[in-house]
């Protein structure tokens, strides 16, 4: 199983039917709402264990509307380091790379900053 995204809007995205409006984490088989990172417009490897722990051959992450999530380089390497391929994009742009990528059969994770 595949998740679809349907649609995005600065604050909110419509996944397999259902609109979120708080920050998700778009796993393989489910979705979790409500994602909070340690900072907010940081991302921390301590806000991503769950995403690591699953193994997934790419890791998108989409840092919000207008790009204003920042991914530190050592967050990056620490990614790579675990042979995962890593997307940085705004949402806006994020969404539609998730929804091509998870059609590959590839595992396909997505962390999405909604906002900003």
């Amino acid at each position: 199983m595949t998740c679809t995204i349907e649609s995005y809007g600065f604050g909110h995205i419509v996944i397999d039917g259902k609109r979120y409006t708080s920050d998700v984490i778009i796993f393989p088989d489910r979705v979790k709402d409500g994602w909070w990172r340690k900072e907010g417009h940081k991302l921390h490897i301590e806000d991503i264990e769950e995403v690591l722990r699953e193994k997934p051959e790419i890791l998108i992450v989409g840092t919000g509307y207008a790009g204003l999530m920042k991914v530190p380089k050592e967050v990056q390497e620490h990614i790579r380091n675990q042979g995962i391929e890593l997307i940085i994009e705004n949402t806006r742009n994020a969404w539609k790379t998730y929804n091509k990528l998870a059609k590959t059969g590839k595992k396909v994770i997505a962390a999405f900053h909604l906002t900003c």
